[in-house]
């Protein structure tokens, strides 16, 4: 059979996977399972490409490591442009299905927590909201002691040549990321030499604060449309979500600011 538009997207399948669950069904539930899908197939595609620059980066290939950096930015602000369509929703058009979500809560995507977890922000206690021998819970743990994206770069710089720190460079990749003043001491270096490498750091710079007005935008969604509520499933809504903003992936990078 040939390959058509259809069987290569798989469309039956993909358009039987919206169900919603409201009586009737109200009308923005269907609008509510949309996005979030879509959400997730963003980010899968964002660690696919993430994974890819990884493996650039330690190939000392700069040219593709750019090009595909532009690639995750230009997903991030797609991802991000997507809160406008959710905020077309009123309180009281989620309020009319929300009850059906039940405990399910956007605070348990596994996708997105491996994003957090392969950009250095790893918390070993985001695996218990994953049960014993679920995928959600493999892929987290195997990000848990992988390397992360920034150690990736480290080891780019070193491999270019630059005297990265060895504490720096043999970290417990399980740990955050710390600031490190004598990596700053590089990395001022590389922005003063390096045009390559430098336009390397500004697009990591551009990741961490996508990823900051990701989380920003997404916060004042949730107060838009629950207030101060508490989130399906148990959380904390936006009170938990105000506790994330302003923590930057790489901390050395916004530091570095202040010595150029």
């Amino acid at each position: 059979m040939a390959v058509t538009y259809s069987s290569y997207l798989k469309l039956d399948e993909l358009l039987s996977l919206q169900k919603p669950l409201s009586d009737g069904p109200e009308h923005d539930e269907t609008l509510f399972i949309v996005i979030h899908q879509v959400y997730e197939l963003w980010f899968k595609q964002l660690l696919h490409e993430i994974d890819y620059l990884m493996n650039l980066l330690e190939r000392q290939d700069a040219t593709r490591s750019l090009h595909t950096l532009k690639r995750i930015l230009t997903i991030l602000k797609v991802v991000v442009a997507q809160i406008d369509v959710l905020e077309t929703m009123t309180p009281l058009e989620f309020l009319s299905f929300r009850a059906r979500l039940e405990s399910g809560s956007g605070f348990q995507s596994f996708q997105f927590r491996e994003m957090e977890f392969v950009l250095g922000h790893k918390t070993p206690h985001s695996l218990d909201r994953y049960p014993e021998g679920s995928d959600g819970r493999a892929r987290l743990a195997r990000r848990l002691v992988a390397p992360t994206l920034w150690d990736s770069f480290l080891r780019y710089l070193t491999a270019a040549g630059y005297p990265v720190p060895a504490e720096q460079r043999d970290r417990d990749v399980t740990q955050p990321i710390e600031p490190s003043a004598p990596l700053r001491a590089v990395l001022v270096d590389v922005y003063r030499k390096d045009a390559v490498t430098s336009s390397l750091c500004e697009r990591l710079l551009d990741l961490d604060e996508g990823l900051q007005e990701w989380r920003y935008r997404h916060v004042k969604m949730v107060q838009r449309t629950i207030g101060t509520k508490h989130g399906t499933g148990g959380s904390e809504g936006a009170a938990y979500l105000l506790t994330t903003l302003n923590h930057p992936m790489f901390p050395d990078l916004w530091a570095i600011r202040t010595e150029l």
